[in-house]
């Protein structure tokens, strides 16, 4: 699974958001079927703006069918019916480090 900082660079919630819709694009183009994101959790505890501005952004991906789901870092878990679901198609993620480590700070997106 490749993994791609949003986070690098400090960048504004709104260049993550454009530097996000690149690599969307590019990995659907590619036939990819799993991503990691990189976004981070925020410095005020409560969740980043990237944090939240991605997963807002993702959401609506979902709705328009460019992506078909994703999982959140919190519930990257076996007993997580959407990591079930992503093992299934992609059985790989098992030996992600992240698996199990309810990591706010990620996101897995499955195309």
């Amino acid at each position: 699974m490749t993994e791609f900082n949003l986070e690098a660079g400090m960048p504004t919630a709104a260049d993550a958001i454009r530097r996000l819709t690149s690599i969307l694009s590019t990995q659907r183009a590619l036939r990819t079927r799993v991503i990691k994101l990189i976004h981070g959790y925020g410095s005020s505890g409560k969740g980043g703006k990237i944090r939240t501005e991605v997963r807002r952004h993702l959401d609506e991906c979902r709705k328009k069918g460019t992506i078909k789901f994703y999982v959140r870092g919190e519930e990257f878990s076996i007993f997580e019916e959407s990591t079930r679901a992503l093992i299934a198609r992609c059985p790989e993620v098992t030996r992600d480090k992240d698996l199990e480590k309810y990591n706010n700070g990620i996101t897995i997106v499955v195309f």
